[in-house]
C-alpha cells in the first residue's frame, strides 16, 4: 500500500513563496486583468523559452480553440479526431461548425492522414488534428492535404507545450495552434491556454478577439469575447516557467523508466513516437483486452494508485450531442488504454510499487 494517493497527474508548482512574491506586485499595482504587465511578460518569456515567435495567452485551451476557429472565420465542416477530450468537439460546435471524425492510427493514436481525404466534401473548411499526449502528428502529410484542398489547419495542441518537430516547437505548425495551461499540463497557470500563429494578421486578430473585439483605440472591429488571462494566472505561469526545463527533463526520465520497467511485460502496447519529439507528459499503455485493463486498474486502486482512462469513451460515441460516426480504431483503443501516474513529484519508489503489481 502506498503511503499517500498516487493520481494520474499532479500540478508542477513553483515554491509558494516565489508565487507570493509575484503576487505582491499585483497587489501594489492594482492591475488584475486587461492585458496586464505579468500577462505580457509571461507571453514574452514563454515564447522565448519555446523558441516561437509569439504566444497569445487566454483563459483556457477550449477558448483558444474557439478563438482559432473565429479568427479564421470558419463555417462548415471541420475534420477532427475522435480520440480526444470533448473540448475539441465543444469548441467546433460552439463556433457553429460541424465536427467530422477521421479515425486514428492504431500505434501513434493521432489522426490517420491516409483517411482524411475521403472525408473531404464541398462543406469542409478545416482540419483540426490533436497532438495526442504531446506526440506530434504527421504535420507534413496533413499540411500537404490542406494545401491540396485549400483547407485551414488548426492544431489542438492542448498537450503539446514542449513537443518539437524537426527541431522547432510543434506549436508553430498549421495556421493556428491552440494549447492548454491547465493544472494537469506540463506547464500550468492553474487554468489557462494560448494561441500560436506565425501569421502577423492572425496574431493581431487573435489579440482583438480575446478582448471583446477591441482594437488599440478601443473601437470594436471584431466579433470577439472575453478570453483574457488574469494577472493572477500569469503570475503562476511565470513562477512555474522557471522550473519548466527541470520538469520536462524529469517527465522524460520517468517516461523512459516506465518503458524499461514494462518492456518485458507481455500484452502491453506503448504509444509509437514517430514524428518529432514529444514532451513525455503522459504515459499511456494499451492492454490486450478491456477486461485486462479493468483488472489492472482495480488492483492499482487497491494500493492507493489511480491511473486514468484517457480517452474513454471515444468521442464519436457521444451520440446525445453528436450524430453517430463509426471510428473502429479509436473505439477499440479507447476501451483498452490507460494512462499511468506521471508527474514531477512522483517518486521512483512509487513507480516501483506500481511496476511490482503489473509485472
Amino acid at each position: 500500500m502506498l503511503d499517500k494517493p498516487v493520481y494520474v497527474t499532479q500540478p508542477s508548482l513553483a515554491p509558494l513563496e516565489e508565487y507570493v512574491e509575484l503576487l505582491k506586485g499585483v497587489w501594489e499595482s492594482g492591475i488584475l486583468t486587461h492585458n496586464g504587465p505579468l500577462v505580457q511578460q509571461f507571453e514574452k518569456d514563454l515564447a522565448a523559452k519555446l523558441g516561437i515567435q509569439n504566444f497569445v495567452a487566454v483563459t483556457n485551451g477550449t477558448v483558444a480553440l474557439q478563438m482559432a476557429i473565429k479568427a479564421l472565420e470558419l463555417k462548415g465542416e471541420i475534420i477532427t479526431t475522435p480520440f480526444t477530450w470533448i473540448a475539441t468537439v465543444s469548441a467546433i460546435k460552439w463556433e457553429g461548425c460541424t465536427p467530422v471524425f477521421c479515425d486514428i492510427e492504431p500505434d501513434t493514436f493521432n489522426i490517420d492522414p491516409t483517411k482524411i481525404e475521403e472525408l473531404i466534401t464541398e462543406n469542409t473548411v478545416a482540419i483540426m488534428p490533436v497532438h495526442v499526449f504531446g506526440n506530434p502528428c504527421d504535420v507534413d502529410a496533413i499540411d500537404a492535404i490542406a494545401k491540396k484542398h485549400n483547407l485551414k489547419v488548426i492544431y489542438d495542441a492542448a498537450h503539446a507545450i514542449g513537443s518539437t518537430y524537426k527541431g522547432k516547437s510543434v506549436l508553430e505548425f498549421g495556421d493556428i495552434s491552440a494549447t492548454s495551461l491547465h493544472a494537469t499540463k506540463l506547464l500550468n497557470t492553474g487554468e489557462g491556454g494560448g494561441c500560436v500563429t506565425t501569421n502577423k494578421e492572425l496574431l493581431e486578430k487573435l489579440k482583438r478577439i480575446r478582448f471583446f473585439g477591441h482594437n488599440d483605440v478601443k473601437d470594436i472591429v471584431e466579433d470577439g469575447f472575453n478570453g483574457k488571462m488574469t494577472e493572477i494566472h500569469a503570475a503562476l505561469g511565470l513562477a512555474n516557467l522557471k522550473y519548466y526545463d527541470k520538469v520536462l527533463a524529469d517527465r522524460k526520465k520517468k517516461y523512459q523508466f516506465y518503458i524499461e520497467s514494462l518492456s518485458t511485460v507481455s500484452g502491453l502496447q506503448f504509444q509509437k513516437l514517430t514524428h518529432g519529439e514529444p514532451n513525455y507528459s503522459y504515459f499511456p499503455i494499451v492492454f490486450e483486452t478491456e477486461q485486462k485493463l479493468l483488472e489492472t486498474e482495480k488492483e492499482l486502486n487497491k494500493i492507493n494508485a489511480y491511473p486514468r482512462r484517457y480517452f474513454y469513451p471515444s468521442v464519436n460515441t457521444y451520440t446525445k450531442i453528436l450524430e453517430s460516426m463509426p471510428c473502429p480504431v479509436s473505439e477499440n483503443i479507447a476501451k483498452r488504454i490507460l494512462c499511468l501516474p506521471l508527474y514531477y513529484t512522483l517518486e521512483v519508489k512509487e513507480i516501483n510499487a506500481l511496476m511490482k503489481l503489473m509485472g
